[in-house]
């Protein structure tokens, strides 16, 4: 089956153009003119004037609890909140799912799990932990994308943090066979010595987590970095003052690559009410003028990537009775948002669907080396998305297909409206009666062993 898609706009590299883009047997064929004339035997479809065609979203910082923690999020549910949310790969997290993926046995474990149950595709990361160090290249081997660790507590006894020089240790493994070290990049003994959290305030809340450790531990992993070649990504930066160092890092050429995340981009501490546990997440949500410099730093290219840091859990872990912040969950969930979180921000200050697509979709991709994806080219997987840009929607929890109604963007306006989405050229399904949408269609995604990421 041949299917032309005709756009008056689409996001094509760094360009917004009219163009006809020819899927056949799951890839894309071609991308030509708008006014292209149709093969025989194919069929024609023609984007509204309101619509974008974007390529399938990549966002890999997705914590899917799968297997063992199925109650705060799942296979099934993650990947069709994807799906509905423009998304079409995600990349799991090692940790929050039972067993840990640390080894092996681990990852075949949630591959077993994961089979017949994803609507998009499913890569995985693999975890460095003090009890693994010397054995990553097993888990390299059988195809993650890389290795995920923390410097500080996790908030799971059995996802323990690394020290310094277990950190350098682990680079060095890494290095050896060119992988990829992702780093949770809070300075534990930095937090140990802070007042912890308790009680309903925001305020105490972030003063426990403050922006020195971010730094300490994004200054720490760019030393060990330059010292041993590693290729390096800090995750989650909420830290604007990190940025002058990351500059000067990547300025000298260290390997290293950040991402933040849709809630550093547009919320800020200042709105956040006591008691407001949805908001609760680690690093923490910062000021206003922290958010403005993080923008800077994606408009700079400092920053590389937007990904969600999708983190669920049951309401009950997240404390709405007691609003203590001590206590709560920290995560939040926004794998369906965001798409239209980001774009209701980044329009606000003048950047384009270019942009957006580059942070979320190419550069994505490239950070974990699935080049035939995040964008619309000749050859790449036909995993597209039709945006309304100029839409609008109001966010109601109940609506959203994440396992559990939790979200601080509740009853919240956002411009933006995921339409369609294909993967693979096959149009994907979502509804809110997940007993009436088609079978799953999505596959479980492997890096090569001989592959090295770029």
């Amino acid at each position: 089956m041949t299917t032309v898609i005709r756009a008056r706009r689409a996001i094509v590299g760094d360009r917004d153009i009219a163009c006809a883009v020819t899927l056949q047997a799951g890839r894309i064929a071609a991308v030509d003119g708008y006014d292209t004339a149709l093969p025989a035997g194919a069929d024609e479809i023609v984007l509204a004037d309101d619509e974008v065609l974007l390529p399938g979203l990549v966002d890999t910082h997705v914590h899917i609890n799968d297997p063992g923690r199925t109650e705060w999020e799942g296979f099934a549910s993650a990947t069709r909140a994807a799906a509905a949310g423009g998304v079409t790969t995600v990349i799991d997290m090692p940790l929050n799912s039972i067993p840990s993926t640390i080894d092996v046995a681990a990852l075949e474990v949630k591959r077993a799990t994961a089979i017949g149950q994803t609507t998009v595709d499913v890569g995985f990361w693999g975890g460095v932990v003090p009890g693994n160090l010397g054995h990553l290249r097993a888990l390299w081997d059988e195809g993650v994308y890389g290795f995920k660790c923390f410097l500080a507590y996790s908030g799971l006894d059995e996802y323990p943090p690394l020290d310094g020089e277990q950190m350098v240790a682990a680079m060095r493994e890494i290095a050896e066979f060119d992988g990829l070290l992702i780093v949770h990049a809070e300075d534990g003994p930095t937090l140990d010595a802070q007042t912890p959290a308790s009680g309903r305030h925001y305020a105490d809340f972030l003063r426990s987590r403050p922006p020195v450790a971010e730094s300490r531990a994004v200054a720490q992993v760019i030393d060990g970095a330059r010292e041993t070649g590693c290729r390096v990504h800090i995750l989650h930066l909420s830290d604007a003052g990190s940025l002058p160092m990351l500059a000067a890092a990547k300025a000298d050429g260290v390997r290293i690559t950040a991402e933040t995340c849709p809630h550093y981009l547009s919320l800020f501490s200042e709105e956040i009410l006591d008691g407001s546990t949805h908001f609760k997440c680690c690093p923490p949500i910062r000021e206003a003028g922290n958010r403005e410099g993080l923008w800077r730093g994606l408009a700079d290219g400092t920053i590389d990537c937007v990904v969600s840091d999708h983190s669920p859990c049951t309401p009950e872990l997240k404390k709405f009775t007691s609003g203590d912040f001590g206590e709560a969950w920290g995560g939040i969930s926004s794998l369906q948002l965001g798409l239209p979180i980001v774009w209701s921000e980044a329009r606000r200050r003048g950047h384009t669907l270019v942009d957006v697509v580059r942070w979320m979709g190419s550069n994505t991709s490239s950070l974990v080396g699935l080049a035939d994806r995040g964008g619309i080219a000749a050859g790449n997987t036909a995993d597209l998305c039709v945006f309304a840009p100029d839409d609008a929607f109001v966010v109601f929890p109940d609506r959203l297909h994440h396992r559990n109604a939790v979200t601080p963007y509740a009853e919240m306006a956002l411009a933006g409206v995921v339409r369609h989405s294909w993967l693979a050229g096959t149009p994907l399904t979502v509804t809110l009666d997940a007993t009436q949408d088609p079978a799953p269609r999505g596959g479980l995604l492997t890096r090569p062993p001989s592959e090295g990421s770029s």
